[in-house]
């Protein structure tokens, strides 16, 4: 009977700190993020709101529930855009542009606060094709 109750005592004892480990194994987990190469980051803090640092490549720390990360791709990307434009002799010409564009590191904060993640597909058809048309209509 005392090795029955041996045998309970140390599965009790091998439950906690397994229970223990995993508890601090999902916190670490949580406290951490890795920027990989060709992107930036930028920290959302639910105190200060963005800040006006971008983070590079790398294994970083974070406030788990306070910050979280916003991870951006910035790579040259390539965009296209189709538009139906008319020249100086009112003739209607249908081209297709094709953009290589990619943030600014040092903007990224801005880029965040002002537009949004979804920065490119805000900004980038609106102005290729207020470029393509201008420039366009003087042929």
């Amino acid at each position: 009977m005392g090795s029955n109750q041996a045998a309970v005592s140390f599965l009790t004892n091998l439950a906690r700190a397994a229970f223990g480990l995993g508890a601090a194994a999902t916190a670490l987990n949580s406290s951490l993020y890795t920027v990989d190469g060709g992107q930036r980051a930028v920290l959302f803090d639910r105190f200060r709101g963005i800040l006006d640092q971008s983070i590079g490549e790398g294994t970083h720390f974070l406030i788990p529930w306070v910050q979280k990360p916003y991870i951006f791709d910035i790579k040259t990307r390539p965009h296209t855009f189709s538009s139906i434009s008319g020249t100086k002799d009112l003739q209607m010409v249908n081209l297709t542009l094709r953009v290589l564009s990619r943030p600014d590191t040092e903007n990224l904060p801005t880029i965040v606060q002002n537009l949004g993640l979804e920065y490119d597909e805000k900004v980038l058809p609106s102005i290729g094709n207020e470029v393509l048309k201008s420039v366009v209509a003087q042929f």
